[in-house]
Order: C-alpha cells, then sequence, then structure tokens
C-alpha cells in the first residue's frame, strides 16, 4: 500500500479524529490487498482494482463472504484468520474499502464539507462500535452529533447526512429509522446493524398486521431471476413467517398493503411505485401510486385505506390547498395571556397548506419547518419600527459588492429591502409548490457558487442569458481544452497553464488560473447544486449540474469551459444570499459552500418553487406581525395601506402596483402573501388603531377561556378554571372586559407551587398596573378586602394600619395603611377566591 501517509491524511481531513481509527482504516486496506489473490481478484494492488471497476467486484466479494460467515462459514478467515466475531468487522472492512475508493477518485477531503465530517463521526463513534459490540442497532442523537462537532445548530444538514444513500453506502447498512421531529436537534436515527444491504440495493421487508407483530425478515434477493421478492400475507392468514406467501410481482405487494389493509413500517419501495405513504400509528392512512400501479389494483391513485380518505386523515386535499385561496388578513385581539401569539402559528400552518396537528410540540414542529423554509415570518412591532425597517430604506455600506471590484474607501447608500419587501419577493417568484414526494432535495449534493461573467459589467450580461437559454454554465481562463483525463491532477492542469503563458507571468498552483479550472472539472458531481451570484450579495439563478465538463472555444475568445445544467430557478433581479446563505459571497468564480452555513429548507424551497411553472398553484406565505398596535401604523406601511387590498393584491381583478420611493421599483402584493397580526388590548385600546387598517383587516376577539384550566386544576389541587372566572368578573366590573387575565397564565401549571409563582410574580403585579396601585381594588379582586378601617389578613394580601405622625393623633389624620402580599414562607389561601 504505497499510499498510506496520504490516506490518512485524506481521513483526517474528511473527520476521522483518532489515530486509532486511522490505523484500523489502513490495516484493513492493507490486509485486503495482500491478499486480492486469495480472494480471487486478478488484480496485482488496489490501485489496478479501483481503475479495472472502481471496486464493484471486490466489494461484491466482501458481501458474500459476510453472507458466507452468517451461516458459519469460514471464507472470512482469508482476511481475519483468528477472528471470533468477523460479520461486524466485515460490514467495517466494507466501508473502508468504499472510503480508499473516494480517496483513490481524488474526491475532496471532507474537511471543507460538513456532510464527510458528519458521516465519517457516525461511522467511527457509533456504528462502529456498536459493531464490535455485537448490538443490533444504534441510536444517534442529532444534538449530540451537533455538539461534539462543533456545528452550529446545523440540524437539517446532519439529518439530511445520515439519511442519504451516501451514507448508507458508505457504512453498509440499510436506510434509518426516524424517530421524533423531522430535522430537529431531537431528531434520534435508529440504524438496524443486523439488516443485509443487497447487491441491488434492496432491503429486508417486513410487513406487520394490525397488532403490530412483524413477520420475521426474510432477504429479498433472488440470486436466479436477479429481481427482488417480498413476503406478504395472504387475505385471511395468521401472523406466523410460515404462513406468508413470497411473490415478485410489485402490484401484489401494494394490493396487499393498500387492499389487504396491512400496516408497514416500510415507508416505501425501493425503486418502486410506490411514491407516499403516511402511517398512523402502525396503519397505513394515506398513499399515492403511479398510475400504472393504480390501474392494476384497482384503487384511485391517492386516498385513505381502512375506511379513511385524505381528508379524513387530517391532510387537506390538493384542490383545497391549491385552488380558490384569498389573501387573509387577519388580527387577532385580546387581554393578555389569551394565545395571540401561539394561534398565529396555527394559522400561519393552516395558510400555508399544512395539516394543523393537534398536539403542540407536533404543530411547533411544523411552524418551525415553515420558518426555516422561509415561508413564514415573524416580526414585533415597536414605537421605534419605521417604513425603511419594514418595506425599504437607505444603509451606509463599505467595501465592494462586485466580481472583480476593488474595495472602495469611505461608505455608499444602498436600497436594503425590510421585512416586508423580502417575504413579498419570495411568494412573488413562487410560481409552483415547493414541498411535496416529488420534490428535488440536498441531501448529499454538493453546493457551488459560480459567477457567470461580472454581475455590473453590461459587456458581460449575455453570458448569462446565454447561460439559462443554453442550459449550461460557463467558466473563463484560459482556453484550454481540459477534456484529457490527465487534467485529473492539478498538477497537471499547472503545467498546461505554464506552457500556455510560455513559462512566464506570475501563477502557482494556488493561483485562480489553475484553482477554477480544476475545482470546475474535477469537483463537480452530477447532481451537484449551482447557484449564481449577482455580485457578493445576491444570487439570481439555482441549477443542478447534470452534465460533464465540455470546452466549447468561442470565435471571440474566453468562456469556453461549460457543464450542462437543468435550471430549476431563475430571478434576474437577484436576492439576498442572505435568504440561502449566512456569509456574502467570495470573488472566486467557483468554490464549494460550506453546509454549516446553509439554510437547506430556504434553498430546497427556492429549488423546487418554479418546477411548476404554469400547472400547479404556488407557495402560501405568511408574515406574523406581533404586537401590531404598538407602532405607528401609518409611519410603517405607507402605501402598503392600499395594495393590503385583497382585490387589490397582484393577479387580481383590480391589481395596484406603485413605485417605491427609495428603490423606484414598482411594487404590488402577491396574492399568496397573508398577514396575521396581534394586539394586546390591555396595552392600547382597539379605538386607537388606525381606521384604514382595520377596515383592510378582519378582527377576531380571543377571551381567556377558563375550562381550558381543568386538566391543570386537577394536576394542582386548586379549582384553576372557577380561580380566572372569578379574577376575571371581578376586573371586569372594577375596570372594563379588555384588562382580563389570560388563561396561558396558568396552562404550564402542574402543582400548587406553581400556581402560588404565577400569582406572586404575574398576576399580582398585573393587577398593581391595572389598577395604578390601587391596593384595595386588587384586594377586591382577590376576596381579600373587608369593610372598616381595621387591619386584614387576607388569602394573598395583608393590610396594616399605619400610626400618624405627632401632631396628628387627634383625628385630623386620614387613615392610612399598608398593603404587603404574604410571603413564601405563609404562602397563598385560595379557599376564599375559589369558595371553598
Amino acid at each position: 500500500m504505497t499510499k498510506e501517509h496520504e490516506f490518512k491524511t485524506w481521513l483526517e481531513q474528511g473527520g476521522a479524529q483518532t489515530e486509532a481509527g486511522r490505523n484500523s482504516r489502513a490495516y484493513a486496506i492493507r490486509t485486503i490487498e495482500r491478499n486480492l489473490s486469495a480472494l480471487g481478484m486478478p488484480h496485482r494492488d488496489l490501485d489496478e482494482a479501483w481503475e479495472a471497476d472502481r471496486f464493484e467486484a471486490l466489494r461484491e466479494r466482501l458481501r458474500k463472504i459476510r453472507e458466507d460467515a452468517r451461516t458459519g462459514g469460514q471464507d472470512y478467515r482469508i482476511l481475519m484468520p483468528d477472528s471470533d466475531n468477523p460479520h461486524n468487522r466485515l460490514s467495517n472492512w466494507g466501508s473502508w474499502l468504499g472510503q480508499y475508493g473516494r480517496f483513490l477518485a481524488g474526491d475532496p477531503p471532507g474537511a471543507a464539507k460538513d456532510a464527510d465530517r458528519i458521516r465519517q463521526y457516525i461511522l467511527e463513534h457509533y456504528i462502529e462500535p456498536a459493531r464490535e459490540e455485537g448490538r443490533d442497532h444504534v441510536d444517534v442523537l442529532v444534538r449530540d452529533v451537533n455538539e461534539a462537532l462543533g456545528l452550529k445548530e446545523a440540524w437539517p444538514n446532519i439529518c439530511q447526512a445520515l439519511a442519504g444513500r451516501i451514507f448508507q453506502d458508505m457504512a453498509q447498512l440499510p436506510e434509518p429509522e426516524r424517530i421524533g421531529a423531522d430535522q430537529s436537534s431531537a431528531t434520534v436515527f435508529r440504524f438496524k446493524l443486523d439488516e443485509t444491504v443487497q447487491s441491488d440495493g434492496s432491503r429486508p421487508f417486513v410487513l406487520f398486521d394490525a397488532t403490530g407483530a412483524p413477520f420475521q425478515p426474510v432477504r429479498n434477493y433472488n440470486r436466479s431471476s436477479g429481481v427482488s421478492a417480498f413476503r406478504i400475507k395472504p387475505r385471511g392468514a395468521g401472523n406466523k413467517a410460515d404462513e406468508a406467501i413470497e411473490t415478485e410481482d410489485i402490484v401484489d405487494v401494494a394490493r396487499a398493503m393498500l387492499v389487504d389493509g396491512l400496516a408497514s413500517r416500510v415507508k416505501a419501495i425501493a425503486g418502486g411505485p410506490v411514491n407516499y405513504l403516511t402511517y398512523g400509528g402502525d396503519k397505513l392512512v394515506r398513499y399515492e401510486l403511479s398510475p400504472e400501479i393504480a390501474q392494476a389494483i384497482g384503487v384511485p391513485p391517492r386516498g385513505g385505506v381502512n375506511g379513511t380518505s385524505s381528508a379524513d386523515d387530517g391532510r387537506a386535499t390538493d384542490a383545497k390547498i391549491q385552488k380558490g385561496f384569498t389573501p387573509m388578513n387577519l388580527i387577532l385581539y385580546g387581554p393578555p395571556g389569551t394565545g395571540k401569539t401561539f394561534s398565529t402559528a396555527a394559522e400561519a400552518v393552516r395558510l400555508c397548506g399544512e395539516p394543523v396537528p393537534q398536539d403542540r410540540a407536533e404543530l411547533m414542529a411544523v411552524y418551525q419547518r415553515l420558518v426555516a423554509a422561509g415561508r413564514v415570518e415573524f416580526v414585533t412591532f415597536h414605537q421605534s419600527m419605521a417604513y425603511e425597517d419594514f418595506v425599504e430604506g437607505r444603509q451606509p455600506m463599505t467595501g465592494a459588492d462586485g466580481e472583480g471590484e476593488a474595495e472602495s474607501a469611505g461608505f455608499r447608500l444602498e436600497t436594503v429591502h425590510g421585512i416586508f419587501r423580502r417575504i413579498a419577493k419570495r411568494a412573488e417568484t413562487s410560481r409552483g409548490r415547493s414541498s411535496g414526494d416529488d420534490m428535488i432535495r440536498l441531501e448529499d449534493r454538493q453546493v457551488f457558487k459560480m459567477s457567470i461573467g461580472e454581475a455590473n459589467n453590461p459587456e458581460d450580461a449575455h453570458l448569462f442569458e446565454e447561460a439559462i437559454e443554453g442550459g449550461y454554465t460557463l467558466l473563463g481562463f484560459d482556453d484550454i481544452d481540459w477534456s484529457d483525463e490527465k487534467y485529473a491532477s492539478r498538477e497537471a492542469i499547472f503545467e498546461a497553464c505554464k506552457d500556455h503563458r510560455d513559462g512566464s507571468g506570475d501563477i502557482d498552483s494556488r493561483s485562480g488560473w489553475v484553482q477554477m479550472p480544476f475545482r470546475f472539472r474535477n469537483w463537480v458531481r452530477h447532481g451537484d447544486i449551482v447557484i449564481v451570484s449577482k455580485g457578493n450579495q445576491q444570487f439570481r439563478a439555482i441549477g443542478e449540474f447534470v452534465g460533464d465538463y465540455e470546452f466549447k472555444p468561442r470565435p471571440e475568445g474566453g468562456y469556453a469551459h461549460r457543464r450542462a445544467v437543468r435550471w430549476l430557478w431563475l430571478d434576474r433581479d437577484g436576492v439576498a444570499v442572505s435568504e440561502i446563505y449566512s456569509r456574502g459571497f467570495m470573488q472566486q468564480s467557483i468554490y464549494l459552500l460550506y453546509d454549516s452555513e446553509l439554510n437547506i429548507p430556504a434553498l430546497e424551497r427556492y429549488m423546487n418553487s418554479q418546477r411548476n411553472d404554469g400547472g400547479d398553484e404556488p407557495d402560501q406565505f405568511v408574515l406574523i406581525i406581533d404586537e401590531i398596535n404598538r407602532a405607528n401604523i401609518s409611519k410603517v406601511f405607507g402605501e402598503l395601506i392600499t395594495l393590503l387590498e385583497a382585490d387589490k393584491r397582484l393577479n387580481q381583478p383590480n391589481a395596484v402596483r406603485v413605485r417605491l420611493p427609495y428603490s423606484g421599483d414598482e411594487f404590488g402584493v402577491p396574492s399568496n402573501l397573508h398577514i396575521l397580526g396581534t394586539m394586546n388590548t390591555a396595552d392600547r385600546s382597539i379605538a386607537l388603531l388606525d381606521t384604514a387598517l382595520r377596515r383592510r383587516f378582519t378582527f377576531r376577539e380571543m377571551m381567556p377561556d377558563a375550562s381550558i384550566l381543568e386538566d391543570a386544576g386537577q394536576k394542582c389541587g386548586i379549582d384553576l378554571p372557577r380561580l380566572l372566572a372569578t379574577i376575571n368578573e371581578r376586573i371586569e366590573y372594577l375596570y372594563d372586559r379588555e384588562h382580563q387575565i389570560g388563561h396561558a397564565y396558568f396552562t404550564a401549571c402542574s402543582s400548587r407551587a406553581d400556581v402560588d409563582e404565577v400569582m406572586r410574580h404575574k398576576v399580582i403585579p398585573l393587577l398593581a398596573e391595572y389598577f395604578f396601585e390601587d391596593w384595595a381594588k386588587i384586594a377586591a379582586v382577590l376576596g381579600d378586602l373587608e369593610p372598616g378601617e381595621g387591619s386584614i389578613t387576607g388569602g394573598f394580601l395583608k393590610r396594616a394600619i399605619l400610626k400618624p405622625p405627632p401632631g396628628l393623633e387627634d383625628g385630623d389624620a386620614v387613615a392610612r395603611f399598608r398593603w404587603q402580599v404574604r410571603s413564601v414562607d405563609e404562602g397563598f389561601d385560595y379557599s376564599k377566591l375559589v369558595g371553598t
């Protein structure tokens, strides 16, 4: 093994953190290479084996040795003569051989790519130790991986790296089971280590009956016919393995799953026509099939099973989601603590066309996914909020913004979009549904930034248009044909660049003349994503690489290097790079973007939002404005007051556009942008809200609901519904209905101590604010006020008589009192307040 040192260095850069781990991999590769002849391979070394078939025959041989070892065979002793537990070690060796192949292929080390670091870490710290211990499965908590690798809340990156086919192939594992919310820090991936991945990529197939008891897994690769076969349960059979039948007909499998109502934990059949399955517990409740299979088994292409329909299972049909939507302008108003802000989350999920889960945690998981994708934005209004923050304004900028520009001294004023224009831009450029079973996902794709000419140079404008029209991307630099295989080497490109300049010029292997062609030719893979920049702060196109490197010289010279691209998204005006990436672009023609800095949900939404141009209705977007009455509405909204009306939205009968004062752009509000607001009526009267805004919004009152507190009251041993109702009735009598106490103050209470804490630190201070420190009224609300002018020891408050100063003892002094809240040691007495 002549490249052992280079391989270890490559491993270390890719995330193999321990020297022992790197040595184990090198030892395995050395052992395999030393025994190639004994393994039946005709190659002298692994370099020759890689050139022959990319290790395909060798990895198949290792798989057969593993299968032989399962049945008590001894072939494994070719590699491991003294091992008593060869199967798991062989799994590791197979994955390490795959890594060595990537090293020989010249793949860039994973140091620049977090996905590689993540895969390497999981393999080294989870999969391999679990195999050595003989465990049947291992669980990986996303939060633990994020902390161990020092990543910055990279939950989506970790989830996609672990769920993708690259890791499954690398670790020789089937698709993991995902437990918990999707793309969350609490997501758990369960990898089953005792299942075998077949040579055709298929997995053991297990069907469950209504009780959830499984059939035994069976190997589903038929060597004689070379196709997959599945065990299914015929109608009326029991749940024993010997009562199952084996079939190679995918129609039989689909019928068993759908018509017979069998439940399965299998999400889909790899490569098969079952495109979408949803489970309630262990029961299949919704499905989507290809038309051919649907016709063959006699069911609709979409629907529910076991008597349910797609509407019954809580998911609206596509027609309900897509057709006939009306722009919604809604304000939820009411006293504090009535759940207005939380209700906007549920309303936003509904307006985005998603099913609204009943469980709070599940609802918030869906809501956060929509926020991450940029379909929901949240902003809180305050007294300093201005038009420049909300719509657009001028901000000072320093430095350069375009490719090839020099850094400039001083600063310049540039128009910057506010939160409303940003989400309106997303809504306007969305022309189709960005979610669904056929959506393009990032998964294990690399993401490249590319510039096509200088964005601010009019003479280069034709290059971008040509690339979009022709379905390719362009790279400049020397007009040298890099098609020859020898240019897989950076050194070869360097030498060719030197020769092209007759050895003159300031150039080395790190210069852009060498680096950019090397990346463009050798790093890019089919399926990778390209983001075309517009200066350093914007992007204007997203595409998918679908072709190999091509050399197409031009008569005028320059930009002769091409790769075919399927363009997915286009906006010539450009969108801020902050929408999808946490930093500005660098002034390099092509380079890999850091996975940890990408907003993956937002990028995936952009990639899919224009794929159904002219077909489906666009995605729905929601802007939530919390405390909308705290700002100067006329000052913040400006001309939007007119544009918000439903019939004046874009694509509506009375659509209106206005020219904005800073940018000079013509602007209208898209019809697929909904606006939700909340207003705390205890802060400011609803009557004071701008009349023009009131006419353009629907107002929905949210008052306290004491019945919600029944379960909490049982846990605490206090009649919380009666307590809240009594307090609010007295507040309404003494003040008004707008200043009641919301039920949300008490919903999290699970003990009497929790209720005491809420009363002491939230309710009583709020009452003091309402009644301007008039403690007699506060005591009346709490049931502690007594007639007369004596001392009081109430359930919450105590009143003591203050002695008059000297000279006022003869009756001229007015009776004065000191009010105090009972101490923590004294506790509160709720008997008067709740009538017990």
